[in-house]
């Protein structure tokens, strides 16, 4: 592709329909109390029963300060809770509350409407293809090397 138009550019209608997403998923999980940036979160405990605040970052693709905030919201919010690990007491085991585990069905409910939303008048093989090529893409910038921080 040569020289698009920044509005026209993958990256940047990439960038749009991300934040639209979030916009349209945070709007339908505001009921629940939940934000749509909790959704890896709950997402990854929902597979899981106990996780590591550092296992858990990993899985969610956020950054650990990111983490710890919103580890310590959702924990206010009565969704998690944290225990002490057995094989080591200063690491900490975060897992769902039955609270946080009975709003996984509604959470599910809300992002698929939200998927039919954004997937309308797309035939079955265009929505296959879209997510064939939405998971190239991240592969292709999951390949991409951290620059090297020198002071």
């Amino acid at each position: 592709m040569k020289n698009p138009r920044f509005e026209s550019a993958p990256a940047a209608l990439v960038n749009l329909a991300s934040r639209a997403l979030s916009r349209v998923n945070d709007r339908r999980l505001r009921p629940l109390g939940l934000t749509f940036a909790q959704m890896p979160v709950l997402a990854a405990l929902g597979k899981n029963d106990a996780l590591s605040q550092k296992e858990l970052a990993a899985l969610a693709r956020i950054e650990q300060p990111s983490m710890a905030q919103l580890l310590a919201r959702m924990e206010r919010d009565g969704l998690i809770r944290r225990t002490s690990a057995e094989h080591d007491r200063r690491v900490s085991l975060i897992s769902l509350t039955e609270s946080g585990r009975a709003k996984l069905t509604r959470v599910r409910s809300a992002l698929f409407e939200t998927n039919d939303q954004a997937l309308r008048g797309f035939s079955v093989e265009e929505a296959d293809l879209l997510v064939d090529l939405l998971k190239r893409l991240v592969a292709n910038l999951e390949e991409v090397p951290e620059p090297d921080r020198q002071s």
